[in-house]
């Protein structure tokens, strides 16, 4: 039978946990004796005997009575199985609930019908339509503690109703419930015959199960590459794929790199397989061997492609201590893609629990912000209507996961077109009969565009042509790609002050020589951040290696290397060789 994953969310002390406690009780889904051995270490015990204890997984939750972790659990009903995901009720462990419930297709959302709508209530039903979750079961449980009231559970669902319509989810079904006497559970109850609606098991075997991720387009984050021998040029590229089926032999290409290659073989324990689909962490091989980093996602070149770029606008729900603040920089990690992130634009910012609106320059604790975000350097994402999991993204400050948020739309920037022609340039590239791999083998060396920049009149030229001359020496294939020879030459007939199209050449010409398999060694004086963006959009970041003389003038965080010009010319190469053979760019074959 079919799986379908349900999450299990509502204010601490609710009753989630005991509501799932009798549904594996009363589908006779727990191994024979575990309520006994439960019964029986309650009554050693003094305590009690609580359905929520079967879901107790830490020593900490049962002393407490909450939910810390998100504790998953199965169980069958005669439709499907199910795999049930209890969910932090407590607001200190809302990311613990977010996590738990990004894997889920459905919830059932619990309400006290004592306590009626809390805070957390509202966040949670918030947080379910955040992460796209549709299909939302409310169950307003301890209807046993009103004596059965019906006016209070028709009052409850009237205003959680209009509030889980003002953020989409339109629920069908609000169910009376009683988790700890079983009733409306899997039975219907004597005490509820005004309700004449299903039971929770009922109700989830409404529930419809989504599209299969195998029939949307295809998406591998990349986790890592991998060569096990200095002797075997294979190399596998790992990930799991996110949705989508791949076959050896289909065109493939990687983002935001733009570059292609076709499957040769798919790779893995036991699979022996050609074709895989999502859900399997696997290896792949290609045909044509290219260089591509953790973080780039590898799609169908026949699919729809993921959005590519460095702006965009999402929702935020913000859990740090310390404020989201415009200009601020952090670190957005997208499955496996990690780069430098900060906010440039808030539009409105929302209370989670009443969806008042309110006009602020800092986004606090628990609060839900629209805002534009700008990353350092372009990705590749889906929207989040698109598919799920390569449109859902968290932030960190310091080393502290801060917030949680999903892409709602992409918005061009100063390299979109050119990131266009870019898509086109490698969609119609001719490669060489030579490989990339095999040109690195023999030249002992990863081709690369070595940068030197700085301010004017610093003796950038100089240090170039020293390294080329030692990497020379050394056996390498360096060549010293001179701005003048350029200006003089290839860019004679555009204006000087056209600088931008200088530097659009200068990125052309590296790409071919770096393709033929050399280390280009440049320089450029007075590079801003966004002159070096349009330099790493044409020959792609990865192939770059930024040497700054003197101090930064572009963002510290774009630099791989610092000299001091006091240093000298041997020094300061010697410097750049040390990086070079520390990133493993220059190497005995």
């Amino acid at each position: 039978m079919e799986q379908m994953n349900i999450v299990v969310v509502g204010h601490v002390d609710h009753g989630k946990s005991t509501l799932i406690g009798r549904l594996l009780a009363d589908t006779h889904s727990l191994p024979n004796g575990k309520i006994e051995q439960i019964r029986e270490k309650c009554r050693i015990e003094s305590k009690t005997f609580e359905y929520a204890f079967l879901l107790d997984a830490l020593k900490d939750e049962q002393d407490q009575g909450i939910t810390i972790t998100s504790t998953r659990c199965f169980f069958k009903s005669n439709f499907r199985d199910y795999m049930i995901i209890d969910a932090p009720g407590h607001i200190e462990f809302l990311k613990n609930m977010i996590s738990g419930a990004s894997r889920a297709e459905a919830a059932l959302l619990v309400i006290d019908a004592n306590e009626g709508i809390q805070e957390n209530s509202r966040r949670h039903g918030y947080m379910l339509s955040m992460l796209g979750i549709k299909q939302v079961v409310v169950c307003v449980n301890k209807m046993d503690l009103i004596r059965y009231n019906r006016t209070i559970f028709e009052s409850i669902k009237e205003k959680y109703s209009k509030f889980l319509k003002d953020i989409a989810i339109n629920v069908e079904n609000f169910i009376p419930v009683s988790a700890l006497n079983g009733e409306n559970i899997v039975e219907n109850s004597k005490n509820l015959d005004w309700f004449d609606g299903m039971s929770v098991l009922e109700a989830l075997d409404s529930f419809k199960k989504e599209n299969s991720l195998d029939r949307t387009e295809f998406r591998m984050p990349v986790q890592d590459v991998y060569k096990f021998t200095n002797l075997d040029s294979k190399r596998i590229i790992a990930g799991r794929i996110e949705s989508g089926t791949i076959s050896a032999g289909e065109d493939v290409i990687f983002l935001p790199s733009y570059k292609k290659s076709k499957i040769k073989t798919i790779e893995g324990f036991g699979l022996g397989v050609k074709e895989i689909s999502a859900g399997f962490s696997i290896g792949v091989t290609l045909s044509e061997q290219i260089y591509i980093k953790r973080g780039e996602i590898m799609c169908k070149e026949s699919d729809l492609l993921p959005c590519v770029g460095s702006i965009f606008n999402a929702n935020i729900f913000w859990m740090g201590d310390a404020p989201l603040v415009i200009g601020k920089d952090y670190v957005l990690r997208l499955v496996a893609e990690k780069t430098p992130v900060r906010v440039i634009k808030i539009f409105r910012i929302l209370d989670a629990s009443s969806l008042e609106s309110k006009k602020k320059d800092i986004v606090e604790k628990y609060e839900i912000a629209e805002c534009t975000l700008e990353t350092q350097f372009p990705i590749a994402f889906d929207l989040i209507g698109n598919i799920q999991t390569t449109g859902r993204f968290v932030i960190v400050d310091g080393y502290d996961i801060a917030g949680g948020g999903i892409i709602t739309e992409t918005i061009e920037d100063n390299q979109s077109k050119l990131r266009e022609q870019v898509f086109l340039r490698e969609k119609k590239w001719d490669h060489s009969v030579i490989s990339f791999s095999e040109r690195a083998l023999v030249y002992g060396q990863v081709p690369k565009l070595v940068l030197v920049t700085g301010i004017s009149g610093l003796d950038k030229r100089n240090i170039a042509k020293r390294l080329e001359r030692v990497l020379f020496e050394q056996g390498r294939k360096p060549y010293f790609l001179g701005i003048g020879n350029l200006l003089r030459g290839l860019d004679a007939d555009i204006e000087k002050e056209k600088r931008e199209e200088h530097i659009r050449r200068l990125g052309e010409v590296s790409h071919i020589l770096i393709d033929a398999g050399l280390i280009v060694i440049a320089t450029a004086s007075d590079l801003n951040d966004e002159e070096l963006r349009l330099l790493q959009t044409i020959t792609f970041r990865e192939e770059m290696i930024i040497i700054s003389l003197g101090k930064n003038v572009i963002n510290e965080e774009l630099v791989d290397l610092t000299l001091d010009e006091n240093d000298g010319i041997e020094t300061n190469v010697e410097r750049i060789l040390i990086l070079l053979r520390f990133k493993k760019i220059i190497f005995n074959p």
